[in-house]
């Protein structure tokens, strides 16, 4: 089974931003974050900066745009639903920090697909050592897809990601 296929994606576009990705890509991107849970649903909500200051503020009292906000389904074990939760992204956030950041759009899609998936699934970064984990792991997955450490101060495409944006 294709990792594309592994997952049921619920992708919701809400922003007016131009150069999102296509559904396929997010497919691709989750499932390879997520392959560890095959046949687990997700929903992706893309959202413009109003909307996700508003849920930033309403879930971490922070009153700025964020990148991805990440809500992991909090459901009882025992109804054996397969729900991951959700993940909320900003286009203008990822747009403006991939610029700022001189990094592929493409590229930094993909990093906040599989950052917001990796807390979906229990990952975290507060503390020192979850983050060096964390932050490793999410290396290895784009790497598999030929894109550079995203941490790397000189971060560099080794891939034709780097012609997409």
């Amino acid at each position: 089974m294709s990792l594309e296929a592994s997952i049921e994606l619920d992708l919701q576009n809400a922003t007016s931003a131009p150069d999102v990705p296509d559904e396929d890509s997010f497919r691709r991107w989750a499932g390879l974050a997520l392959q560890s849970k095959p046949g687990h649903e997700l929903t992706i909500r893309l959202v413009d900066e109003t909307e996700s200051q508003s849920l930033n503020l309403q879930y971490r009292g922070k009153d700025y745009p964020t990148n991805v906000l990440s809500f992991p389904a909090d459901l009882p074990p025992e109804l054996n639903i397969p729900l991951l939760g959700d993940l909320v992204i900003c286009a203008q956030v990822v747009a403006r920090e991939a610029q700022e950041q001189q990094k592929p759009l493409q590229a930094h899609w993909a990093h906040m697909v599989m950052h917001g998936c990796l807390h979906l699934i229990g990952y975290d970064h507060i503390e020192d050592t979850e983050a060096e984990q964390m932050e490793s792991l999410e290396r290895q997955l784009l790497a598999q897809l030929g894109i550079a450490d995203p941490y790397a101060a000189d971060f560099i495409s080794t891939s034709d990601e780097k012609k997409e944006s």
